[in-house]
């Protein structure tokens, strides 16, 4: 397929991706048309417009038949997003809308993990984190991502590592499992400084930093947070966040001058 959908897809700006889509759906045809369709869907997901984003999938239905596996998986996909995902609110998720989005996933991965589409098995099975929200089934399926990607070939399924691993830090975090949590959120570090995404790469280092608070190692958190500070300053892009952690670690040093000084730089306005 000569279709590039990382070209046209900004996950910030849903509504101009849609946009390069439709614009794309003016000389695709076939299974290129198809794909370019569901991720319409997905751009109307990611507004929150759950309804319409089904509408338009039941739409492809009757072409799937004939299909290759890439629509095929990518339709699944984004059929299950459409009922559980990192947009819907916790209480929007009934029971019945997980069974349909984990029915849809577990489609999304045995089609594409027939025909060796790694990066979208890897896809299907992180989504299964957001249908089985206990933090053991959080794991299980981060850790089942992570063999596929581990075990591929394939750049874009390797590219899923850095966000994988911020994943399994997250939960392992949130059950305060700290040291196993720095462990990833380091490795996801890593792959981030091989990277271009200067922001990512920021983003990754202050999980590393957070959770060396967590551990009580106050002055190792203090420098990163501090190089963070640097880094986000001449980028010319201040972190709010970093600025709250530097406020808990002068407190957690008894610095109650300096503290102050960065609950008033967090509060400032932007």
């Amino acid at each position: 397929m000569a279709l590039d959908l990382s070209t046209l897809w900004d996950f910030r700006q849903p509504a101009l991706s849609e946009q390069r889509f439709r614009a794309a759906l003016q000389t695709a045809s076939g299974d290129d048309a198809l794909i370019l369709q569901t991720q319409i869907a997905r751009s109307h997901g990611l507004r929150g417009d759950f309804a319409k984003a089904r509408e338009l999938l039941a739409t492809l239905q009757p072409a799937l038949e004939s299909a290759g596996a890439p629509a095929r998986a990518r339709h699944a996909l984004e059929w299950g997003r459409s009922f559980a995902s990192a947009a819907h609110r916790a209480q929007d998720v009934t029971p019945e809308s997980r069974a349909e989005a984990r029915a849809a996933f577990e489609r999304a991965a045995r089609i594409a993990s027939s025909v060796g589409l790694d990066e979208l098995t890897v896809d299907a099975l992180h989504m299964q984190a957001f249908v089985d929200p206990s933090p053991a089934e959080q794991e299980r399926w981060t850790r089942e991502a992570l063999k596929v990607v581990s075990a591929s070939t394939r750049p874009d399924a390797r590219a899923w590592e850095a966000s994988l691993r911020n994943n399994l830090g997250m939960v392992l975090h949130d059950q305060g499992r700290f040291g196993e949590a720095l462990g990833e959120f380091e490795l996801a570090l890593i792959v981030r400084e091989r990277g271009q995404d200067a922001a990512a790469t920021r983003v990754a280092r202050w999980m590393v930093a957070w959770t060396l608070r967590a551990l009580g190692r106050i002055d190792e958190a203090l420098a990163l947070q501090q190089r963070l500070e640097r880094e986000g300053d001449a980028a010319g892009e201040p972190d709010p966040y970093v600025y709250e952690e530097l406020e808990a670690l002068h407190r957690a040093r008894h610095e109650a001058e300096l503290a102050a000084h960065y609950a008033r730089k967090r509060q400032a306005p932007r």
